[in-house]
């Protein structure tokens, strides 16, 4: 490579857009910077969209991720010139990248209504994106960010909106399913990285179940043409909707999804800080946390087995960002409500097992990528955490710390010993000693 021009890798999830590709390139600092390498055509109608008042207004506001085309004697845009791409814009980094997969049914339900207020804006100043999945929204914290400027597109009165039928798969049938059903969507994201179709959500759906809110117009409907269109193997013909009725239609999914709601169910974790107080012990941990965090400065912290993040807040005060997990669904949905509040904005709940860790996976299995891939942590939380590993996934100590030696960070390890009552309550009815 010519002397003078960054290193660059390129994203593995953004091949599918012929007109632009994602690359990480090396900047003279030691760290990266996001370029995205675009089309002519697609460089032109980014310079227009970055001139429109709604977009700059998403910018400023936090809601779009900063967005800035690059002059062609730029260093990056030099190297992503080399791959063919005559145009470049930089976007503003997220310090951890997230699935939908791994959001909790608040956090889902945000990323839709965001991505809900932006069409309608863009609708209003004559755009429209050309899609419309979850996985182009991110989070700082607890504020999610849209992230893919260029799907934004000119929009011409009577064109439809091609990223409906995409909305209902990725963010509207989860989040009925959870809703309506009580049934966790993250599984099925997890597997299937399109969503839920129309008639594969439909299934779902039968009996008086398919009176709930939203399911007939936005599920079963669109499952019975689609199921007809394909009976009668015709193409269909294409389908106009003026601006009034695709601003109708935006604001009725605006009101149904905000209306939405699931009350998760109780249990001992999502609890655990109310029934399982420890009074001064919680208040001592807590301030060792913060001691640590405070001694040190990281830029990303790791609270795994986070519950409801009481430690994750500590940890908050003195760090960039904290990613919280935990696998129990209520806590993390109560961790999200208290960080979305302001109590710890800068800690991103994640719905996961850490016994079973998002993998690698999509295309190549390199589209999205694996939990430990997206960025390494510079220290990480370990409280209360070892006797669920230890206990209830059966993976032996010695395995759980190589684990952790290879992700050379700082960890804090609290050891749980036989007398903790919740230890006594994972052994029941076990025979084996846990001698290690």
């Amino acid at each position: 490579m010519a002397a003078g021009i960054p290193k660059r890798s390129a994203d593995g999830g953004s091949f599918r857009d012929p007109a632009g590709r994602v690359y990480l390139v090396a900047a003279e600092d030691g760290g990266s910077r996001v370029v995205r390498g675009l089309s002519r055509a697609a460089g032109a109608t980014m310079a227009r969209l970055l001139a429109e008042p709604f977009f700059r207004e998403a910018m400023e506001s936090g809601r779009a991720a900063r967005t800035a085309l690059l002059d062609a004697a730029d260093p990056a845009a030099r190297s992503v010139a080399e791959d063919g791409w005559p145009a470049a814009v930089e976007h503003e980094a997220v310090e951890f990248v997230t699935y939908p997969y791994e959001w909790s049914f608040s956090m889902l339900k945000d990323a839709a209504l965001l991505q809900l207020a932006l069409v309608d804006e863009a609708a209003r100043s004559g755009w429209l994106p050309k899609d419309a999945t979850p996985f182009n929204v991110q989070w700082r914290g607890a504020r999610p960010v849209f992230i893919d400027a260029p799907s934004f597109e000119p929009w011409r009165d009577g064109e439809y909106w091609r990223g409906y039928r995409q909305f209902c798969a990725m963010f509207l049938a989860p989040l009925l399913l959870t809703a309506h059903l009580g049934a966790p969507f993250q599984p099925l994201l997890r597997s299937a990285l399109e969503g839920l179709p129309p008639e594969e959500a439909a299934r779902y759906f039968y009996g008086r179940r398919v009176f709930g809110r939203g399911v007939l117009p936005h599920v079963l409907f669109p499952a019975w043409a689609e199921r007809r269109a394909r009976r009668r193997r015709r193409p269909s013909r294409p389908r106009r909707q003026p601006k009034v009725l695709l601003l109708s239609l935006v604001d009725s999914l605006t009101r149904l999804v905000g209306g939405l709601s699931w009350r998760a169910p109780e249990s001992d974790w999502a609890r655990y800080a109310e029934r399982h107080s420890y009074g001064a012990e919680t208040a001592e941990k807590a301030r060792f946390v913060d001691r640590h965090v405070a001694a040190r400065r990281p830029r990303l912290v790791w609270d795994l087995g986070a519950n409801t993040g009481v430690f994750s807040r500590a940890a908050a005060r003195n760090a960039r960002t904290v990613v919280a997990v935990d696998s129990d669904l209520g806590a993390v949905e109560r961790l999200y409500a208290r960080a979305r509040s302001g109590d710890g904005r800068n800690v991103l709940p994640l719905a996961m097992d850490v016994a079973n860790p998002s993998p690698a996976q999509g295309w190549a299995g390199r589209e999205r990528a694996a939990f430990e891939a997206r960025g390494r942590p510079d220290m990480v939380l370990c409280l209360a955490l070892i006797h669920h590993l230890r206990v209830s996934a059966n993976v032996p100590l010695d395995r759980f710390l190589d684990w952790l030696r290879g992700l050379d960070a700082t960890v804090v390890l609290e050891y749980v010993g036989r007398s903790d009552d919740m230890f006594a309550k994972l052994v029941e009815r076990r025979t084996e000693d846990y001698a290690d």
